[in-house]
């Protein structure tokens, strides 16, 4: 089973560049005004719209720490939270946010016991 989550854009092109470069994110699909875009089976895709949706937090998910490591260097200067560990959640997590500010969200499990495949 997959699924898409849509956001509304005002800067499609800009939006989907920060993805493709900074979190290796493939274009799946074009359509006339939505971009759809996959990372690691994550699919979600940015339409061109009057406004921008800059709610929520769009998490990738790494399989160990040099993953979120190697994702915040990438994403360079849009990190506002440097790679951490979050003790509440058993992660290691950064934060960013993209061209519109959208919160970006890059985590490992530490849990080996969890499977979120």
């Amino acid at each position: 089973m997959t699924g898409i989550v849509f956001h509304a854009t005002e800067r499609r092109d800009a939006v989907v560049e920060f993805y493709r470069e900074r979190l290796n994110a493939s274009v799946r699909l074009e359509q006339p005004d939505c971009t759809i875009l996959e990372f690691d089976g994550f699919l979600f895709g940015f339409c061109e719209r009057d406004a921008a949706d800059d709610c929520g937090i769009l998490t990738f998910v790494y399989p160990d720490r040099d993953g979120v490591d190697a994702a915040s260097e990438r994403l360079g200067d849009a990190v506002v939270t440097e790679p951490r560990e979050n003790e509440t959640y058993d992660i290691y997590q950064c934060f960013a946010e993209d061209p519109e500010g959208r919160t970006v969200e890059c985590q490992v499990f530490l849990d080996e016991g969890v499977d979120i495949e």
